[in-house]
């Protein structure tokens, strides 16, 4: 009978101590050679992105120039330029003198100190014409001390030499790499990066664009499996932990998975205490607002619903798992018929990450009434009333292609949105990202109860007519949980990532997008230049206007803005 064999950690040890050898000359580094570093990388990311895009495209079976491959540029290389991009635009602020966050960015909003982060530069007001993010500090955190505490690593206290383990995510290429850059920058530590076995396949790719940071010893990629992740965890010589995974992976790192975690849980007596940030998922919410809906907005906002379920066929942290809707508007059943029309219409593809098959078919013998579309393997799932309070898709993350529908009190916008923060915030497991619907004169008629909702609804990224995965993409809004998990009750994680401007205090971002797009908006309330944006998975040449932006976002030539607006405007 065979046995497995013994772990090699001789390979881990050595990237470890490689690493602790350069961890001084890292935090050494003067500001203008990291802004140098950064600028040096663009070229490389625009060199590898149509490999990083094939090999994602291939993994998950389609080709790389299927209408599915505009995900696979939004989510790695595009997410990658345009975070170095925003990371650029700061690191120079403060390299030319100036504070690090512009201070009529930084204002007061009903008591609380709100900061403007997007747009940040002309060309995100021309691209992402409409589209805004406010970050909300914690109550009682004054403008003075937004404007003291931004990019302390740059300009109050900067960091001590240290290596941090970063855990990879399987399902969004970009995680990874963003994860790095938010340790090297942010942090100001060096770092050991494990490859998830999922999409392994990349670090070739990384390799390339992190290439001048592995040279100077600041970074060292593995591959492994969980054997490999828990000799890091406890290494010597990790001084600290970052993971984008599940709840159970943090508990199994943090409590052990023997007879005793649930004890060391329940006490706080850890197995590791090294400092740990998290991004851990949990059951999203979409919030439909009743209002005057036209036919045109009811197929739109199908589109967006769709969409922020099936992109990555599911396989998102903060990927649409419940749409919570009113029981007593007629605009109801109006939505849920063009969302099984978009569904119809949508090409096949397959769910590609462990377990979502299996995933998707509890769904279903869960739940008889559940309508499914397309074929075995990777049918799409429609539960269209969950009425059980203990309905597993209330509690249980299903990270694949199906989508629940609840019902929800409520005569008019007010009650529903007071019924759905509450359903939202007391019944639906982690505080990742939430996404609210409301029409521009709906909110103009309730303002204030849509306030309420913006400012009572706990995630860390609140999407109003706008996904809040979009969130993930832009580099200068911080991206986590909000705050208030602790270690024994972890929930979507600790900590915050990207956040270009360096913030402390965080306790939420708050985008929001037109709800029409261009032109119609003009007649919704809601003007702007931008169309159905390229990331929808309806949008006819989002490939197309993907993979032109991701060419912007690295060398900034004018020149490609003609051929963006041209594919952009026929999606």
């Amino acid at each position: 009978m065979s046995t497995a064999s013994a772990l090699d950690t001789t390979p881990l040890d050595q990237a470890v101590r490689d690493l602790r050898e350069h961890a001084g000359s890292w935090t050494a580094t003067a500001l203008p050679e990291r802004i140098a570093l950064l600028e040096r990388m663009l070229p490389r990311i625009a060199a590898e992105a149509p490999g990083m895009v094939a090999d994602a495209a291939a993994a998950k079976g389609y080709a790389a120039d299927s209408a599915w491959a505009a995900e696979d540029w939004a989510s790695a290389p595009w997410a990658l330029a345009q975070s170095v991009g925003a990371q650029l635009h700061v690191l120079r602020r403060i390299a030319a003198g100036r504070t690090p966050v512009p201070e009529k960015a930084v204002r007061d909003h009903d008591g609380r100190t709100v900061v403007d982060v997007f747009p940040a530069t002309g060309s995100d007001r021309l691209l992402l014409n409409g589209f805004t993010a406010q970050v909300w500090t914690r109550p009682g955190t004054t403008r003075e001390q937004v404007l003291a505490r931004a990019a302390g690593e740059y300009r109050v206290r900067p960091g001590e030499p240290a290596v941090a383990l970063v855990l990879g995510a399987g399902n969004i290429a970009a995680i990874t790499p963003l994860d790095i850059l938010h340790k090297l920058y942010a942090e100001g530590q060096v770092v050991l990066a494990k490859m998830n076995p999922v999409n392994a396949y990349l670090r070739p790719r990384f390799e390339a664009v992190f290439s001048e940071f592995m040279e100077r010893g600041w970074l060292r990629f593995i591959d492994g499996g969980a054997a490999e992740g828990a000799y890091l965890t406890t290494h010597d010589g990790i001084d600290t932990i970052h993971v984008t995974g599940s709840e159970r992976t943090h508990d199994a790192i943090v409590w052990g998975t023997d007879e005793n975690a649930e004890e060391r849980r329940r006490t706080d007596t850890p197995l590791n205490d090294k400092p740990f940030t998290s991004e851990l998922g949990g059951v999203s919410p979409c919030i439909v607002t009743p209002g005057p809906w036209s036919a045109a907005d009811f197929r739109f906002q199908a589109e967006h619903i769709v969409t922020s379920k099936l992109n990555n066929s599911g396989h998102n942290c903060v990927a649409s798992q419940l749409l919570l809707v009113p029981r007593h508007w007629d605009g109801t059943e109006r939505l849920l018929a063009e969302i099984r029309h978009v569904l119809r219409e949508l090409p096949q593809r397959g769910d590609y990450y462990p377990g979502a098959a299996d995933r998707v078919t509890a769904a279903t013998h869960d739940h008889p009434e559940a309508e499914s579309y397309g074929d075995e393997p990777g049918c799409r799932v429609l539960v269209p009333d969950i009425s059980d309070p203990d309905d597993p898709m209330l509690t249980v993350e299903v990270f694949a292609s199906a989508l629940g529908v609840v019902r929800l009190p409520g005569e008019d916008a007010p009650q529903f949105l007071r019924a759905a923060t509450e359903f939202a915030n007391d019944k639906l497991p982690g505080t990742l990202g939430a996404t609210l619907l409301v029409h521009p004169r709906t909110e103009r008629a309730h303002r204030a109860a849509v306030d309420e909702a913006i400012s009572s609804l706990r995630y860390g990224t609140l999407g109003v007519n706008c996904w809040s995965a979009f969130g993930f993409l832009l580099g200068y809004t911080p991206w986590g949980a909000h705050p208030g998990h602790t270690r024994q009750d972890i929930g979507s994680g600790i900590g915050f990532v990207h956040n270009a401007f360096l913030l402390e205090d965080v306790e939420k971002t708050v985008l929001r997008a037109p709800f029409a797009p261009a032109p119609r908006g003009l007649f919704t309330g809601s003007p702007s230049l931008s169309p159905r944006p390229p990331y929808y998975v309806t949008n006819r040449t989002g490939r197309t206007t993907m993979e032109r932006l991701t060419a912007y976002a690295a060398d900034g030539k004018a020149r490609r803005l003609p051929g963006i607006f041209a594919s952009a405007l026929r999606g």
